[in-house]
């Protein structure tokens, strides 16, 4: 490791997956990736813009089944509140576990932490096929911490591969981890949707066989970080808990967590509420499925666009400004102004929110995404563990909070969170930035 922390690592898992990559990508791979202009492809021996490619494929598989499941569970396993409880233990069980998952991620290479992670996922859609206390707790409970393990793999091996392309091809680093992230999380997004209750066992059948279809692509990866770094950094418990804990003694950190809160607490409400006491009313259990699709769009292309206006920290700042500005103005509206309505116009309002909605998740999912791997590459394990900890935990908060309070508290309680995580992050710009966090 140099002193920028495992460059040397990355740089000698390039040269031993070259040839792996090579065959992995049947040599169809270049040809295809040239006119991938925002990622600046220039034929280098190892495609790392192709292995963004498999990832953000692989997650399309492994998520559309899981997130169709995940807003299933209220409509499908509805004795004892089974379905909404088990989502509760998922959540906290992600939040525990991923206080620990940077060495486990260290440990295993992020390849084979990807791997390992979908593992939760399949065994969670088993569960569903036989949906009892006895299954469903169990599986919830380890999801909650291959969760832990595929996210932050996600965050570590992507963030390698667009460091990597960008040495490799001479481009800003900033602008690379924007194109990169950006193409991922528009992907990502696309997995939304309201599913349906119609023949619930082959359904599952067939979310069990779009997670193969996605195990598969993630065993074509490239290796990147699974050579030789099992460290020092690990070589008893109190030297890996100060390498867990190493982000939050850096004040860019503690500054960026309200966000990060807030990007969990904003993405719950879609789940929990939005969907129950905005949608339903108006448009009833079959609108779900549309009025997620509709934001899961919105999420992907501005996913997308935001990820290619990325070069550092200045233009973050403006991209997460729209977002804000966005969610202020759904929050604000649905708390002063908000009735329900009839009619074609009542039935297109729940439709424009989750439209601005999730413009502002894929502008706050790839900003973070981005912002992380640039800012805390030599820890980024530990950062993206840290992302996952207190995402996950705020998504709890808002399973458990959801059946207790009224939808004018809970519009409050929003609120206040993005004043604070807002005002956070422009304290982050406007003190903490240097002129090495947007590098060229």
């Amino acid at each position: 490791m140099d002193a920028r922390g495992g460059h040397h690592r990355d740089d000698e898992g390039d040269e031993e997956a070259a040839a792996a990559g090579a065959g992995a990508d049947g040599g169809a791979t270049a040809p295809l990736l040239a006119g991938v202009a925002p990622l600046g492809y220039s034929g280098h021996r190892r495609s790392h813009a192709g292995d963004l490619h498999v990832l953000s494929a692989a997650f399309l598989f492994i998520f559309s089944a899981y997130c169709a499941a995940q807003n299933l569970q209220s409509s499908v396993n509805t004795e004892g509140d089974l379905g909404t409880v088990s989502m509760g233990i998922l959540y906290t069980s992600f939040t525990l576990f991923a206080v620990t998952a940077s060495p486990v991620v260290t440990w295993l290479g992020s390849k084979r932490a990807l791997v390992v992670g979908t593992s939760g996922y399949v065994i969670f859609i088993l569960a569903n096929l036989v949906p009892t206390w006895y299954t469903m707790v169990p599986a919830s409970l380890y999801l909650g911490f291959s969760a832990s393990i595929i996210w932050v793999g996600q965050g570590t091996y992507l963030t390698s591969a667009a460091l990597s392309h960008a040495r490799d091809n001479n481009l800003p680093e900033g602008q690379t981890l924007g194109n990169f992230n950006g193409e991922f999380w528009g992907m990502f997004a696309s997995t939304q949707d309201g599913g349906s209750v119609m023949g619930k066992n082959l359904l599952f059948v067939v979310f069990l066989g779009c997670m193969i279809v996605g195990i598969v692509l993630m065993c074509l990866l490239s290796k990147r970080d699974e050579k030789g770094n099992t460290a020092p950094t690990h070589s008893s418990f109190g030297a890996m808990m100060k390498y867990i804990v190493a982000p939050l003694k850096d004040r860019r950190m503690i500054l960026i967590i309200p966000l990060i809160a807030y990007s969990g607490l904003q993405a719950a409400f879609v789940w929990a509420v939005f969907t129950k006491n905005i949608v339903t009313p108006v448009l009833g259990v079959s609108g779900v499925g549309g009025a997620m699709a509709i934001y899961g769009a919105a999420d992907a292309v501005c996913a997308l666009v935001a990820g290619r206006l990325t070069s550092g920290l200045h233009s973050a700042t403006s991209i997460v400004s729209v977002g804000a500005i966005l969610h202020a103005v759904v929050l604000f509206w649905l708390l002063l102004f908000y009735s329900p309505m009839g009619g074609l116009l009542g039935a297109a309002v729940p439709l424009f929110i989750g439209a601005l909605w999730g413009v502002g998740d894929g502008v706050l999912h790839t900003q973070l995404s981005a912002l992380l791997g640039l800012l805390f590459e030599d820890v980024k394990e530990a950062a993206f563990a840290q992302w996952r900890v207190w995402q996950s935990g705020a998504i709890a908060v808002i399973f458990f909070l959801s059946p207790n309070i009224t939808l004018q508290a809970m519009l409050i309680l929003m609120a206040i969170a993005l004043i604070i995580s807002f005002g956070s992050f422009l304290l982050l710009t406007l003190v903490v930035e240097k002129p090495s966090t947007t590098r060229s």
